[in-house]
């Protein structure tokens, strides 16, 4: 029987209980390989999200998804993409905005999903791509940053980055805040990463949190290797004639081939169409 996906009562009821476990996927492969194994929430763009099979292959995971904030318009904006993403089958939204704006949604019961710490969007007002919250006064900064989400509304954070004693620290004395790991330890709700990094398919630069389970990459070169191969061995037998072989060809009667040709050398083809 198909398992469903845990209400935000569901997870909240389990703060402090044990560790979730969350992914970014990008494709419904992704989606059904996470639901096989387990994974308790996902982040999907809304395309994969709102796709006609995604809650076929998926049905069980508690699903996220956004936009980012720089694109979204107006707080009534990112309420309609809200309302059309809850209704395509979405479970909660992440929101890169400002705490009005998660105000403003949570204001109208939708489940919202903030960011701390390392956030790409916002990166330039703490320093680029690097951690947050190693200083004391950073620390607290991030402190009264989650008090005001879950004063907000917000239901959870993504926690990015951050030095897992502060996270932990942070975590514990929220009471409805769920804090969701990535890079910021076990003393968080759910440690999250990107399928792409535990399945070895990032050939960039891989985050120093992330942890590679598989190398998809090799597989993915041996592949385009075998198929290189496969289109240079169809040329060639092109080119040699051996393709196309008897077998992959449709045949004719040997009689009615001579009618054709005989139609052919006689000018009779028209009165043949007639018959």
């Amino acid at each position: 029987m198909p398992r469903k996906p845990p209400t935000v009562a569901d997870l909240r009821a389990l703060k402090g209980n044990r560790q979730l476990t969350m992914l970014r996927i990008f494709t419904l492969e992704e989606a059904a390989a996470a639901e096989e194994a387990g994974i308790d929430i996902v982040s999907a763009p809304f395309e994969l999200v709102g796709h006609p099979r995604y809650r076929e292959v998926a049905p069980g995971l508690f699903s996220m998804t956004g936009v980012d904030h720089r694109e979204a318009g107006t707080r009534e904006d990112y309420l309609r993409f809200a309302g059309r993403a809850l209704m395509a089958g979405a479970d909660a939204l992440y929101c890169s905005g400002g705490i009005e704006t998660v105000r403003f949604l949570a204001a109208e019961h939708i489940p919202v999903v903030g960011h701390v710490g390392l956030v790409p969007s916002r990166c330039t007002w703490t320093g680029g791509f690097r951690a947050v919250g190693k200083t004391a006064e950073q620390a607290l900064r991030l402190y009264e940053e989650c008090l005001a989400y879950e004063e907000a509304g917000a239901f959870a954070v993504e926690i990015e980055v951050v030095p897992a004693e502060v996270a932990a620290e942070i975590s514990r004395r929220m009471e409805r805040l769920l804090l969701w790991s990535m890079g910021s330890g076990a003393g968080c709700d759910a440690q999250y990463l990107f399928a792409v990094d535990i399945l070895g398919e990032n050939t960039g630069h891989m985050p120093r949190h992330s942890k590679v389970y598989r190398d998809f990459a090799a597989e993915y070169a041996r592949l385009q290797r075998e198929r290189v191969a496969a289109f240079r061995e169809f040329r060639q037998d092109v080119e040699s004639g051996a393709f196309p072989e008897e077998r992959y060809l449709v045949g004719m009667d040997p009689a009615e081939l001579a009618r054709f040709r005989d139609a052919l050398e006689t000018g009779a083809s028209s009165d043949m169409r007639s018959v």
